[in-house]
């Protein structure tokens, strides 16, 4: 990767640029300069790697609002170079370009490049997911994000957000990649007020253009909950009937889920992988090996809002049926479906045989 002050000569074109465009520009091109306007951005990494993969051959350069965090992410989709503002710390650049020695670039050895490699190697879904759990080993979680967002791997990746107590996360960190990513949420009909307000104010802060709201089917509604109290009698009929069947219908098309899953949350998640298959889909967790206390140090770091119900003593938000208070110190996840068994809403398990009267 080359450091420079100025951009050398060649065509320039913002990364908004659609896609159709940049490639027309790109052909006649020896030097192509990406603009990058936003650190957050994450448009210009999928315009360079999608270059690559089509074959330009020529110097890929960005410029712009980078941070040295973005460095290895440049590297792996394609550039040669970064233009550095005045006083930017090259040294920091060049620890975090040092961190990742594989390149996305054409070589002269009849090796192919990484992006050439896996596209090749996604014979199936178990092979997908077994190579990226191998690559992004000992990666964070911003790593493990921008490996399902590869664009070379061709999958089709939507965010599963409850715009819970820990949503804010995720969703942050997938801002930074790519805004553009669609977010669902499941509207059951049932969330707190204050959780509906969050999710606006949210998505607002954080520049989510692609907030998908679900909602369950009203002629199932009418027919297994008409008098909106199958939570009393059967959460579990409740849950599949506003939560796992509108996501079933909202996923197609979408071949890979990411989530906010933690290992410390409950039992089944306790050997939680960055990857993983369930249902035939490619589920990606990021954030599987946080803890409360990391979850914490990053609301206070990113300065985000938090979910007005937390101030009130709620540590794990649902719907408002299914959600109580929990005291001080006790685990979150006391507070879902209280007294019960139940500790999964059924999303991430599965559809159930459901009878009702």
């Amino acid at each position: 990767m080359q450091w420079l002050d100025t951009a050398p000569e060649g065509a320039r074109l913002p990364v908004t640029t659609p896609l159709e465009e940049v490639e027309a520009a790109a052909r006649d091109a020896g030097v192509l300069v990406l603009e990058f306007d936003a650190f957050r951005d994450g448009r210009g990494f999928s315009l360079a790697a999608v270059l690559r993969e089509r074959g330009y051959r020529g110097r890929l350069i960005a410029e712009g609002r980078l941070i040295p965090d973005q460095a290895r992410h440049l590297r792996r989709s394609g550039f040669d170079g970064v233009v550095l503002g005045p006083g930017a710390d090259i040294e920091a650049w060049r620890r975090m370009d040092a961190a990742f020695s594989a390149t996305y670039q054409p070589v002269e050895e009849d090796a192919a490049p990484i992006w050439r490699r896996r596209t090749l190697a996604r014979a199936t879904p178990e092979a997908v997911v077994k190579r990226l759990n191998r690559e992004t080993r000992g990666g964070n979680a911003e790593d493990i994000l921008c490996a399902a967002l590869d664009p070379s791997l061709g999958l089709r990746p939507a965010i599963l957000s409850s715009f819970g107590a820990e949503a804010g996360v995720l969703l942050s960190l997938a801002a930074r990649v790519d805004p553009s990513i669609p977010v669902i949420f499941l509207d059951t009909g049932m969330h707190f007020l204050q959780t509906l307000a969050y999710r606006k104010a949210l998505s607002e802060r954080l520049g989510l253009t692609d907030v998908r709201l679900v909602t369950p089917d009203p002629s199932e509604r009418a027919d297994l909950d008409p008098d909106e109290d199958l939570w009393r009698a059967d959460p579990d009929a409740c849950c599949d009937l506003r939560k796992v069947r509108p996501l079933e219908r909202a996923l197609a098309g979408i071949d890979a889920v990411i989530t906010g899953r933690k290992r410390h949350q409950t039992l089944d998640r306790h050997d939680l992988r960055p990857f993983e298959l369930f249902q035939g889909r490619i589920r990606v967790n990021p954030l599987h090996d946080w803890s409360e206390e990391q979850v914490e140090a990053w609301f206070d770091a990113e300065d985000l809002p938090r979910h007005p119900l937390i101030d009130q003593g709620y540590r794990s938000i649902g719907c408002w049926p299914c959600t109580t208070v929990v005291k001080a110190g006790e685990d979150g996840r006391l507070g879902r479906w209280s007294g019960a068994a139940k500790t999964e809403c059924g999303i991430h398990l599965g559809r159930r045989t459901m009878s009702v009267g």
